[in-house]
């Protein structure tokens, strides 16, 4: 039975009327029209469909619609401030980390729940937060390249 529902999304709130247990990632897709976060395996071991719930990576595509509601949810489309890419996108084009990019949304937003909390990973602790992003072509070492020069970015700016 469908319900009301309210979601917070890129910092816009959304009434949404469906199946609570209708996933997150079928909502934004087709009702939001927020294309970016991708449809992978469907089974939450890809990343593919990774967003940001209250800043933490969250696999969209096994979240139920209520267990979202009423927190903040980011979706690559929501690091783009004021017409400028967020320094994790921006490093991920000038390191070249996409070949396909099908996978590069959900990276991102693993890499930017990663350094949300920490500014100064290092590289164990990238390859770790990255865990269950998968790159079908193979890009692993440039984007965790992107990770640490978005890092370096971020702490040269604060500095």
């Amino acid at each position: 039975m469908a319900r009301n529902l309210e979601l917070l999304v890129n910092g816009v709130q959304h009434s949404i009327s469906a199946e609570p247990a209708r996933t997150l990632l079928t909502v934004l897709r087709d009702e939001l029209d927020l294309t970016g976060t991708k449809y992978g395996c469907g089974e939450g071991q890809c990343g593919a469909c990774t967003v940001m719930i209250d800043g933490i990576a969250t696999r969209s595509c096994q979240t139920g619609l209520s267990a979202a509601a009423g927190h903040k949810i980011t979706t690559i489309e929501g690091l783009e401030q004021q017409g400028s890419l967020d320094p994790l996108q921006q490093a991920f084009l000038d390191v070249d980390a996409m070949q396909c990019a099908y996978c590069a949304p959900g990276m991102i937003m693993s890499g930017a729940a990663l350094l949300a909390k920490n500014h100064n990973p290092t590289e164990a602790e990238i390859i770790q937060a990255m865990q269950g992003n998968m790159c079908r072509c193979g890009t692993y070492p440039r984007i965790v390249a992107a990770v640490r020069l978005a890092a370096a970015k971020s702490r040269r700016s604060v500095a």
